[in-house]
């Protein structure tokens, strides 16, 4: 019988797509990275998803975010990506929470164990509690890192925290998780050195009070299918992540 994912089960097989079906997976931030990667896993079958996120829309998100157009400024990131996801495939369950998680709040929210953590936030201190949150209950995850100001979507690579190179925010998550008793974490990260951004001419600033960086169409979404390919091959082979 031909279905939404029958091209997928040619490939991986009915058994593979099944553990897909059965599968959790938490992804943390819905834009550039997390939006594309969230549309990825929705087209491979994944059959529960949890989004978190608590921004909306904006007018500067539409060069790179899968929910981004002029339609949707000013909805919840999380309710656009919901509705997005069931005009794919009305099954897959959807579960979304429109606000900033708490280090207090993660247990509670792992307590139904997920098969796979995505961390595509931008903020340090949220990264560095979802990462010590995973390693604690044992949970597989993988950490998306700095896709701003680059354009080169090829140096992208994934692999353990302790082997990149270049990137500032691997330099500070090493140090910083190092200091939590933690040497491993599955991240995606990129080998291209950052462009220099002459001046913040938007007048934005992010979260952390620091100059907003510069992005492009073509870079944070190929990061967001990179993660969701890690995931989908280690769930539809029925075992963990690589740590």
């Amino acid at each position: 019988m031909i279905h939404e994912f029958s091209r997928t089960e040619l490939l991986l097989g009915p058994e593979a797509m099944n553990r897909l079906k059965q599968a959790r997976v938490v992804i943390f931030g819905v834009g550039g990275v997390g939006s594309h990667c969230i549309d990825a896993l929705a087209r491979s079958g994944i059959g529960h998803l949890t989004l978190i996120d608590s921004d909306r829309v904006s007018l500067t998100n539409i060069n790179r975010q899968s929910v981004a157009s002029h339609r949707t400024i000013g909805q919840y990131k999380t309710q656009v990506m919901k509705e997005q996801i069931h005009e794919i495939c009305p099954k897959i369950q959807v579960e979304t929470l429109e606000r900033f998680i708490l280090k207090e709040d993660l247990s509670d929210l792992f307590g139904n164990r997920p098969d796979y953590i995505v961390d595509a936030v931008d903020t340090v201190t949220a990264k560095l509690n979802i990462a010590e949150c995973a390693v604690r209950l044992n949970l597989p995850l993988i950490s998306s890192m700095g896709t701003g100001n680059k354009l080169h979507p090829e140096l992208f690579e994934i692999t353990d925290l302790s082997k990149t190179s270049v990137c500032p925010l691997c330099k500070v998550m090493r140090r910083e998780l190092k200091a939590r008793g933690i040497t491993q974490l599955r991240v995606l990260y990129s080998k291209e050195q950052p462009v220099n951004v002459s001046g913040n001419r938007t007048g934005e600033e992010t979260k952390e009070g620091k100059m907003v960086p510069g992005s492009i169409s073509f870079v944070p979404p190929v990061a967001g299918l990179l993660i969701a390919g890690e995931v989908i091959r280690a769930l539809a082979a029925g075992h963990q992540a690589v740590r």
